[in-house]
């Protein structure tokens, strides 16, 4: 069952200057507060609430969010309380399926859709009195602050009339937060607290977990960056209903609070851990029994013992760390990946358990455990993303799936494609611009050979392994037609990679649009480009201004990372694929939500993924081994570390288009800025866009892919590139430091501190303005 949100009344209109819109299409103004407030069988409390909001904020475009879990007359309540309401009543209701995360749950939908910058969540039975409202939105102001915490345990708060027994709960709860988390709680008197204003575009709201009542704890936790302050109150009386505080609530708020400590990624790799430590010792006792006792070689007795130690981690694995986690495969397809992962290795232990063993000396039975250690975190990698990746198999199981490049260009593929995620429609293109399909390649191409044209229509890449190996066959037309290998179907990455995007890029200039090699922000309006050579640091700069601009949201935004969409004309056009970091990077800006899993293992990904491990499979494509083969196996097993921007700068607000106003250019060594003429500028870029698609096998379908019409693709390219470059000044930025996002943030002129709205306040009322 969907969520029906209902927006019972709208007073701030604003139609604009644009006339000829119709009335149905028309703007409106945005409220100046968003109360967020969770109502469960309230009905008695709503008029008077509403009533009491409005009288403490005469003077302000005041928007009331209640998100209703209710089985009472609460909706009606609601609905006949808009009637005289002055306020933009916003009602979701909440379906019993639907309400299994509690207040907490019921606030995020709430902030999510808020209408306001700022929001104030209090409870509908006004024990939060409502006239303390002004005085919350007054603090932030004078104490700059982007969360205001209404406080029952500071010097001016009390508790009220709550009993002994529900004080000393509350006092325990409060306490065991602190305890639990003393850095992020230092100054916070009451973490609990349901009463509270905070400025939306500082919250992760995408990455809040709530269970329970305890939302303020779960935004304090998770969001470290917060500025926050504190105004006393006294707890009220509860006006009518009853109180929703119980003991199985108590429970669910230990539990949520073990959870922010150590969290489900943590717990599960510790359990992971216990159970490896249990199957070294069932390793290390087979080890010995057919060395010392059958006078097996050592090395074979290893292989022996990863058998026997293999069923017994898997057993417990299954059953205690993904027990949670056994749908999308059977249980003799996830034991025969367990097998393999831990035969496979076997040929990294195997080399260093002779190194220890035969070279530096050390006996058998320690080396075998040295090496078992060395890959226990990537034996998780692999278990908890691959064995038994429910969660990812399930969300994207079912296809087909259907994109829409900005009304450019559309995509039908058979296979989630990730870095096209941010384009996904529900929405079927009768006539797709690409079709991608998964199928047979060489019987494919049989077939298309025995039509009278179809050998020029056709081409065709193989590294001669049949369905185990990488494998294409494209059919130009109308509709691209796109047929991959199986093994694609398990490698998306390398299927959009090196595969669809090179066919985007072209398809793309075919439609007067670039796409290149550049990452891009917006400062209003205004667009600028980042380019440089691959893996020179394009990404890390990028995030680095966007976490130092954080605070001045209104002003800065993301286009894209990688790749942008470029017009003759300057119009750029955003292309938000998900980024791929490093381990650096994230230590860099330091806002990264990653969970305690990601960053155990983004080391390891990040390394395989560098610029040192690029340079490696470079090498490769010199040799006549299947690279392109080997590519897809690897990011298989290891998938690149990509992530969507929010997920990396929270408040990061992305726009779909700016117009080009600058470029710079980033590289290493050397020092100083150095403006460019637009001939060597455009050179550069396009070097650059060239060198993006360097990876096996463009080098073989390029010259097909822009050769494929009677339009020299190349030079039109080169042309878009050309004009939208030749208004716009280019800057060279060479560094040893890597401090290209301070340089760029002082050359575009980014502020260092955020503009704040003016809050005025007089007596118990606030008016905000821009």
């Amino acid at each position: 069952m969907a969520l029906q949100i209902e927006v019972l009344h709208r007073p701030f209109v604003d139609i604009g200057a644009d006339t000829k819109a119709p009335a149905a299409v028309a703007h409106y103004a945005q409220p100046g507060l968003s109360v967020i407030v969770p109502t469960r069988n309230e009905a008695g409390n709503i008029e008077q609430l509403v009533s009491r909001l409005e009288r403490a904020m005469p003077d302000v475009a005041l928007e009331i969010v209640f998100v209703d879990d209710s089985d009472d007359e609460t909706v009606a309540a609601i609905k006949a309380t808009q009637e005289h309401a002055r306020s933009r009543i916003l009602l979701i209701h909440r379906p019993p399926g639907e309400r299994t995360d509690g207040l907490g749950g019921a606030v995020v939908i709430g902030l999510a859709n808020a209408g306001a910058p700022w929001a104030c969540v209090m409870d509908a039975d006004l024990q939060h009195p409502p006239e303390l409202v002004p005085r919350l939105f007054a603090q932030a102001q004078e104490k700059n602050s982007d969360l205001v915490i209404a406080s029952r345990f500071t010097q001016e708060g009390s508790i009220g009339s709550f009993g002994r027994m529900r004080a000393a709960l509350s006092n325990v709860s409060s306490t065991a937060a602190r305890i639990m988390f003393p850095g992020r709680l230092q100054n916070v008197s009451d973490p609990l607290s349901g009463f509270f204003l905070v400025r939306k575009a500082t919250l992760p709201i995408d990455a809040l977990r709530p269970h329970g009542f305890k939302i303020l704890l779960e935004i304090l936790v998770r969001t470290p960056h917060l500025r926050v302050s504190e105004v006393g109150f006294t707890f009220g009386e509860r006006f009518a209903g009853k109180s929703k505080a119980s003991l199985r609530e108590g429970g669910r708020y230990l539990a949520h609070l073990c959870r922010l400590r150590f969290n489900d990624d943590a717990l599960r790799f510790l359990r992971f851990l216990i159970i490896g430590l249990s199957g070294l010792l069932v390793n290390t006792l087979l080890l010995a029994l057919a060395t010392e006792t059958l006078g097996v070689f050592y090395l074979w007795s290893a292989v022996l013992a990863t058998q026997g130690s293999t069923l017994w981690n898997f057993a417990l694995t299954e059953g205690w760390v993904f027990s949670d986690r056994r749908a999308g495969q059977s249980r003799w397809a996830r034991l025969a990946m367990f097998l393999v992962m831990n035969n496979a290795a076997l040929l990294l232990r195997g080399p260093l358990m002779y190194l220890l063993t035969d070279r530096l000396g050390i006996f058998y039975i320690l080396s075998n455990i040295i090496s078992l250690g060395a890959l226990m975190a990537l034996r998780y990698t692999l278990a908890d993303r691959l064995i038994w990746a429910q969660g990812a198999r399930e969300k994207h199981l079912e296809g087909p799936f259907n994109y829409n490049i900005h009304g450019i260009v559309t995509v039908y593929s058979e296979v989630w494609l990730p870095e096209l995620e941010r384009f996904m429609t529900s929405m079927a293109s009768p006539s797709p611009t690409i079709r991608v399909r998964i199928g047979n390649v060489t019987r494919a191409r049989k077939q298309q050979e025995a039509t009278p044209t179809g050998a020029a229509r056709h081409l065709r890449y193989t590294e001669s392994l049949g369905v185990l190996g990488f494998g294409m066959d494209i059919t130009m037309g109308d509709t691209i037609d796109v047929l991959a290998s199986p093994i694609l179907r398990h490698s998306p990455h390398v299927l959009y990679t090196n595969v669809v995007e090179p066919i985007l890029r072209w398809t793309f200039v075919e439609k007067g649009y670039a796409l290149i090699h550049g990452a891009c922000i917006a400062v209003g309006t205004d667009a600028y480009l980042v380019t440089a050579r691959t893996d020179t640091g394009k990404t890390t700069t990028m995030l680095k201004i966007l976490a130092r601009q954080r605070r001045t949201v209104d002003r800065t935004a993301f286009l894209s990372d990688d790749l942008t969409l470029l017009a003759p004309n300057g119009r750029v056009l955003s292309y938000p694929k998900p980024l791929t970091i490093s381990f650096h990077t994230v230590k860099a800006i330091n806002s990264a939500l990653l969970t305690r899993g990601e960053q155990l293992v983004l080391p390891f990904q990040s390394r395989i993924h560098s610029r040192s491990g690029r340079r490696f499979a470079f090498l490769l494509t010199q040799t006549k081994l299947p690279v392109a083969t080997i590519n897809t196996i690897i990011q298989f097993l290891v998938p690149p570390p990509k992530y969507h921007v929010q997920r990396l700068v929270p408040s990061v607000k992305v726009t779909p288009e700016a117009r080009l106003a600058g470029m710079f250019v980033i590289q290493r060594g050397g020092e100083g800025n150095q403006i460019l003429e637009n001939a060597e500028a455009l050179d550069i870029l396009m070097t650059n866009c060239e060198d993006a698609y360097g990876f096996p096998p463009y080098p073989a379908i390029k010259e097909f892919l822009y050769g494929s019409t009677t339009s020299n693709l190349q030079q039109i390219e080169r042309s878009i590139v050309q004009q939208a470059l030749d208004p716009c000044p280019t800057t060279l930025l060479r560094s040893t430091t890597m401090d290209w996002a301070e340089r760029i943030s002082a050359l575009v002129n980014l502020p260092t501190e955020r503009r704040e709205p003016v809050i005025e306040a007089s007596g118990d009322t606030a008016t905000v303005t821009a």
